[in-house]
Parts: structure tokens; sequence; C-alpha cells
């Protein structure tokens, strides 16, 4: 057993009642009690099919389009009769808020590509943007509608034993509204034949096999429309996302994914991974264990501090164990995904679609720069950041300061001995002062293997801030990576 998982039974509080059920993805749509009867506590999503085929996506592309232009054409014709003073007569006529709400609403409704695309964007620092692009993504990343009944029936018929029989072959219990929607599927209560209690994610119709024309549309989109900083870097962020994007529409290597995950933490007294019922999965579906624990950010209020910063502490304990120990890291950072069992004291980790594996080589070089940082050291910083590709040994001098000091305000938190306490963070805001100069001066993207492992870190800080947690993080680094330089 790793020995930082002392921190996994410290400060806890034993005197919790029990946990409500809760299985979530991108957007929660119903809750349950502890039976598993549905409270029909619902958020307001809506139910429209999906749109399966080329032709019908593209022309969702092409509607889309065409309505942000007239909606920018009558936004120009309003700004013109009224007084040019006025708030907002700055801002994009393409992003009028018609146009945001127009934006947001045929997102959600065609899922897959363009809302995945939203999420990635949005787990970044977005604070660069636009205001309205900023809203558009806050939106859809909990925004997706939810297959009607007659779709869904079509999708399990195809993909279970049974045909159309899938119900009686397989279940006791199968909800046919869904516990939650996100960008590739959707997720239903169920229970096995065999009395298990499970989640079931079923993957929208046409989703897959539309991913490479969808972000070939979306790229022409945001570039036509100049939505989205040049610096970004869209070609790579699109290349990216259709790589992850093709991993989390395949379920069969989700499934591994769990199996390994599952035996990673086997061990761990912290995290549990759901089991996967391989009988009862394909390709399009996957049904695993239902776990019983809450979001975690769901129930901060009610939290004590020393949970959340036991919580907080774990979180980031695994996004090293990841890094150092099993090179393979989930890599959605969605805070949906880390459920609190008040029961069992364990955090639930859920989705491994996008999870990953880095090679030797590339874990090595990382692990050098994070150890530069910790150790204030620019000069190996550069080094290794040469070895990983983030820096092309031409660039200006700027460029090159913007970029160290970045690395180093990131290992601030791992540097400083004691507890780091999150309230008090500046570094997004120091981090977000160098965005400009890289963006503008940047000359190769960042390797392909740091976008999600970035977004996963930048996720874990910003749940500590927002739980506004103490952690040991200096002591875990110490533990689990090492101070010490790596030998080359």
């Amino acid at each position: 057993m790793i020995r930082s998982a002392k921190f996994a039974r410290n400060t806890l509080n034993r005197s919790a009642a029990g946990s409500r059920r809760a299985f979530t993805a991108t957007s929660m749509v119903r809750n349950n009690d502890n039976n598993g009867n549905g409270d029909r506590t619902r958020r307001d999503l809506d139910s429209s099919p999906v749109p399966s085929s080329r032709v019908s996506r593209l022309f969702h592309y092409g509607s889309l389009a065409t309505g942000v232009g007239f909606g920018a054409i009558t936004e120009s014709l309003k700004r013109v009769v009224s007084d040019s003073s006025s708030p907002g007569s700055n801002s994009s006529v393409l992003l009028s808020p018609a146009n945001v709400n127009r934006i947001v609403k045929k997102f959600s409704q065609m899922r897959g590509a363009v809302l995945k695309i939203g999420q990635l964007i949005s787990f970044q620092d977005a604070k660069f943007l636009a205001p309205e692009v900023q809203t558009i993504l806050e939106r859809v990343q909990n925004g997706a509608n939810y297959m009607p009944k007659r779709q869904l029936e079509r999708v399990m018929a195809q993909n279970l034993p049974g045909g159309k029989n899938w119900r009686e072959t397989t279940f006791a219990r199968f909800d046919d509204y869904p516990i939650a929607a996100a960008s590739i599927g959707q997720v239903h209560s169920a229970q096995l034949k065999s009395g298990e209690e499970v989640a079931v994610k079923v993957q929208y119709p046409g989703v897959a096999d539309s991913i490479d024309s969808d972000l070939n549309n979306l790229m022409i989109l945001l570039t036509a429309s100049r939505f989205l900083p040049e610096g970004l870097f869209l070609d790579k962020t699109i290349d990216n996302a259709r790589v992850e994007l093709k991993w989390e529409c395949d379920y069969k290597r989700e499934a591994a994914a769990l199996d390994k995950f599952r035996s990673l933490v086997d061990n761990d007294p912290v995290f549990e991974v759901p089991k996967v019922f391989h009988d009862a999965s394909s390709a399009n579906v996957l049904t695993m264990e239902r776990m019983q624990g809450v979001e975690i950010t769901k129930n901060l209020a009610a939290m004590d501090q020393s949970t959340k910063n036991w919580i907080a502490t774990n979180i980031m304990r695994l996004c090293l164990l990841e890094i150092a120990r099993f090179k393979y890291m989930q890599t959605d950072p969605n805070w949906a995904n880390f459920l609190y069992n008040k029961d069992t004291k364990k955090i639930e980790l859920l989705d491994f679609g996008a999870a990953r594996g880095y090679s030797d080589k590339f874990i090595a070089d990382y692990l050098g720069v994070l150890r530069a940082a910790v150790m204030r050291d620019r000069e190996a910083c550069r080094t290794y950041s040469l070895k990983l590709g983030y820096l092309t040994g031409l660039e200006s001098p700027a460029m090159l300061e913007a970029h160290i000091d970045s690395i180093l305000v990131l290992g601030e938190p791992f540097a400083t001995e004691g507890g780091y306490d999150f309230r008090d963070q500046t570094v997004t805001d120091r981090v977000r002062e160098n965005i400009s100069v890289m963006l503008n001066e940047r000359l190769t993207p960042p390797p392909e293997e740091t976008y999600g492992l970035h977004r996963k870190l930048s996720g874990a800080f910003l749940l500590c801030a927002k739980m506004e947690a103490q952690v040991p993080c200096h002591d875990l680094f110490k533990e689990i990576v090492g101070i010490e330089p790596a030998q080359d």
C-alpha cells in the first residue's frame, strides 16, 4: 500500500449519515433516494432526436451558420438605430445575446464533437476569451439534450443480447428517463437480472461516425467567426479532440480502462472504480456498477473543512500518482466525475473514456520540468521544456521568460512546505498575466500528451480552490515524485 495513503483516514468525521445514490455525467437530470426510487427532482433538460447522419448534421451546421449570420445583421441594424454608447455596443455583433442562445441550443441538440469542443475549452482558464464566448462555454458544459424513447429503444436493440427483447434478456428493471446526459451519450439507472444495481451508459447514434466531418465543419465555423484567439492553435486543439472523441466513443476501450484503473487503485483505501459488467456491454453500451456517492461539489455547504481538506488532498495525491507511478491518467477534469461516499469514506471515480497512458520518456521529461519548477531552477525548466517540445530554441526572450515564469508559478503549491492554502492562491491570475505573450509569440503548440494532462491538473487546482482547502502539496510531491533531479 502506498504510504501517502495515510492521508486517507485522517481528519474524517465518522458520524456521517447515509448518502443518496448518484451517478453523474455532464448534466444531472434526476436524483434517487437510497432505495433507488426516483424523487423526480429534475433539471430542465430537453429531449430531442440526435442528428445521426452526416447529411443531417451538415444541415444543422449550415442552419447554425445562416442563423448566426442573420442574427449578426439584425444586431448591426439594432445598433445603428440605437445609442452607440449603450452597454454592449462594443461587443461583436456575432455574439449578440440572441446568437449566444442560438449557438448553445444547437450545440446541445447536436451533442458529440461540437459539445465536446466546448467542454474541452471551458475547462481551460478561459478568462482571456470574450465574455460572450465564456457564456457559451459555461452553458454547453452543462447542457445536453437526451434521446427520445424510440431512439433509445433502437440503440439498445442493436447493441445488447435479445434484440428487441433486450429488456427481458438483460434487466430486471431499466429506467427510461436518464439520470444524466453528456456530449457522447446518456446514463440510465437499471438493475440486472442477477440483482446488481447498475448505471448504463448509452451512446448517441451517429456520433462516432460523424466525428471527422463534425470537427472539420466546426473548424470552418470557428475560423470564419474568429470567436477564438489565433494563438490557441485551434487546429491542434481540434486534432487532440479528434483523438479523444474516438477514444470516448469506443465503450470497449473505456471498459478496459475501467478494469485497468480498478486494478491500479485496488490496494488504495481511498479510491473506488466501478466494476464493468461485460456481458451487458458493447461498443456503444457500457454497463457499470452503480456508485453510491454524491458529487463532491454538490454538498460543500454541509461539509466540514477537515473533510474538504481530506478530499482535496487525495485528489491531488491521485494526480501525482497517475503521472509518476501509474503513467496512466483519467484525463477528464469534470468535477462530476468525483463522488464522495460518506458511508464508506471513499472517493468514487467515474468516466474513463479519455483515460490514456504515457511513455516512460515523456514521464521522465515531464517529471524533470516539475522538479525544476519546485526547485525554481529556470535553466532546468528551459532544458526539459526543449526536450518535451514546449520550446523550439528559437523563442524570443519575452516568450521564454513568460513560459518559464508560468511553469514556476504552477510549481508553487508543490514548492511550499507545510499545507498550501488554496484559499489564497493567485496561481491562475499570475499565469493569466503571461497568456497574451504566449498566445502572440508561441512558435509551436504544446506536446499532445499535455492537453489532457493539464486539463486534469487544472481541474484539480480549481477544485481545491473551490473547496478552500489546505493541502500538503509539498509532502505529497516529495513522497510520490521526489525532489531530487532525475538521472539522465
